[in-house]
């Protein structure tokens, strides 16, 4: 397989410049404002949802600590349920349900099928401002009053309640056509501009997870953004659309709302299930097991993803014969759940594993996304679920898959491409330090919420019965440990971006296009040239053709085998009629 060269040999002694990347060929920060390269675009959306992320997150600090006791300590029982509120939309609405594919699937998508952009760069720039149209409406919900409705603005206590409630439903009705723009851009980029050879059984597994999540985001998302307006419709006009005094029907809601936010939960797991199959490939050496499994079921899950909002609503009325039905399908999602699950495990079998920090996470979410889908299946169960039903149970089991899944999935993944992102190194032992933090911190603050959930402790409450309290302390324990590993961990990246080694072009010796193709930093346009692409991505095995081996001997364990790069696709001038010229 011919190569093309990546950088040319520097004569020792001769100064060298510093090469022209995304981050440097412009410098102003109106270059950055108005920008349409999708690589600064997630970057502006990392930064973005870092903040959001922060604030979140000292939302939760603030509930365990009013939890650590079975009285009031530090908030009133309003103030309690403003504070749970804010973390639950912040956190789905505004950090969850975007972030993987605005953080690394802006910045890597293209990159791994060979495109220069995404299909429309000034749709992606505009859903970047949308976005933050989103979050100004949410501070102003809070200046307004706030919010105290829980994040599922439950009828017909929102329908009649502050005025706190339009602002935030509004942010969200803003904020969910950032998320269309990019579903929208991801499927036509996808479609349209793979590099020649990339063909659908070559695509990274990342990009079918991306592609997934962005049906599911431009079919479900509609329906919260109207589900919204006919709320504010109700409040501002009084038509009897969910509050029964008016003559509306809350279950209605339910339904409604519930349509989009369990696929909504597919959105935020989907892409980390990608992200997991590019770590578990490249840090055990391996072609991932079962490659056109784990691609379908993807698009299986994000298909019955819409089958099932049924089962948050056993409690809710519905007919015996509905609920049984959607426990069915239920179990069925279960499926292509199991099969990643288990094909990754297969790919690490007999792997050559190697430890690193993305990998770390990577296997951490394997066990707590295996927990999450246990404990699944238990509020699926009819008769289970309605004694667990608004318990601690439920809480713990979304934050299994949730934090325990998308948001480990995304820290793996910022540790994996933080290289290609930055061009510098983070500290590799600090790195390790605070993945241990964050696996024990979230083991630790969870899993007493399912048990205090199977012993009746219900949630959203400030204050509970004595015999809560010794599982709740160690919660709070938990959520502590969990902060500080997160605070390092945003301690060690911004001290990398100033101090950290600068970083090789291929630092994991991984085999897809971003790491083979680039530089150590990616061009304003990513290529030089467009690859040509001659194999899978995961082709490890092929040692003689992919690393040009064949002398029988193998690197050391400290130093990644780095693939040969693809060959670039000829050029016009390269076939060009010579005669011509």
């Amino acid at each position: 397989m011919s190569t093309t060269t990546q950088n040319a040999p520097v004569e020792q002694g001769e100064p060298q410049e510093e090469e022209t990347n995304y981050l440097n060929h412009e410098t102003s920060i109106w270059s950055w404002l108005s920008t349409k390269d999708h690589k600064r675009i997630g970057v502006l959306y990392c930064v973005s949802l870092a903040t959001v992320f922060l604030a979140a997150g000292v939302l939760a600090l603030l509930m365990r600590a009013e939890l650590s006791g079975p009285d009031q300590t530090l908030m009133s029982n309003d103030t309690y349920n403003q504070v749970f509120t804010m973390h639950g939309i912040l956190m789905v609405f505004l950090f969850l349900v975007p972030s993987i594919p605005a953080i690394l699937g802006n910045f890597v998508l293209p990159l791994q099928i060979g495109a220069k952009d995404v299909a429309f760069p000034r749709l992606n720039l505009a859903s970047w401002y949308v976005y933050l149209a989103g979050a100004a409406l949410t501070i102003t919900a809070l200046l307004t009053g706030g919010v105290d409705t829980g994040w599922t603005f439950y009828t017909p206590y929102s329908s009649s309640t502050g005025g706190g409630v339009l602002w935030m439903t509004a942010a969200i009705f803003v904020a969910g056509f950032a998320n269309i723009f990019t579903g929208m851009n991801f499927i036509v980029t996808i479609h349209k501009m793979r590099a020649p050879g990339m063909t659908w059984n070559r695509l990274p597994l990342f990009v079918w997870g991306l592609y997934a999540t962005s049906i599911v985001q431009v079919l479900a998302t509609p329906v919260i953004g109207i589900t919204m307006v006919l709320l504010i419709l109700e409040q501002t006009l009084q038509i009897g659309i969910f509050d029964p005094a008016l003559g509306g029907d809350p279950v209605l809601f339910q339904h409604f709302f519930w349509f989009y936010s369990h696929p909504a939960v597919y959105i935020m797991i989907l892409p980390a299930f990608g992200i997991l199959s590019e770590l578990i490939a490249t840090f055990s050496r391996s072609r991932i097991f079962g490659y056109r499994a784990i691609a379908l079921s993807s698009v299986a899950i994000a298909m019955l993803g819409f089958l099932v909002w049924g089962h948050h609503m056993f409690v809710s009325g519905q007919s015996a014969i509905s609920s049984i039905v959607f426990s069915l399908i239920t179990y069925l999602i279960g499926i292509p759940s199991g099969i990643k699950v288990f094909n990754w495990v297969a790919t690490l079998y007999k792997g050559s594993i190697w430890l690193q920090t993305p990998m770390l996470y990577a296997l951490g979410f394997l066990f707590m996304f295996t927990i999450g889908g246990f404990t699944g299946i238990m509020v699926g169960v009819l008769s289970v679920d309605v004694h667990l039903h608004d318990t601690y149970y439920v809480v713990g089991h979304f934050h299994y898959v949730m934090m325990g899944g998308s948001v480990v999935a995304l820290l793996g993944g910022m540790h994996y491409w933080w290289p290609k992102i930055t061009g510098r190194m983070y500290n590799e032992t600090l790195a390790k330090i605070a993945a241990a933090l964050v696996f024990i911190g979230f083991n630790l603050t969870f899993f007493p919420q399912l048990v205090l959930g199977s012993r009746g402790m219900p949630r959203r409450y400030a204050n509970y019965a004595e015999r809560f309290a010794g599982l709740h302390q160690l919660s709070t324990y938990g959520s502590q440990i969990l902060g500080v590993g997160l605070f390092l961990i945003l301690g060690y990246a911004l001290w990398s971006l100033a101090y950290g080694e600068k970083a090789p072009a291929n630092p994991w010796g991984a085999t897809t296009l971003e790491w083979t193709n680039t530089t150590a930093v990616p061009i304003h346009h990513n290529f030089e040239r467009t690859p040509l692409v001659t194999r899978g991505p995961y082709d490890f095995h092929l040692a003689d053709e992919v690393f040009g081996g064949g002398d029988g001997e193998a690197l050391s364990d400290d130093v990644p085998q780095i693939p040969e790069p693809a060959p670039s696709a000829p050029s016009e001038t390269d076939t060009a009629d010579p005669a011509s010229a």
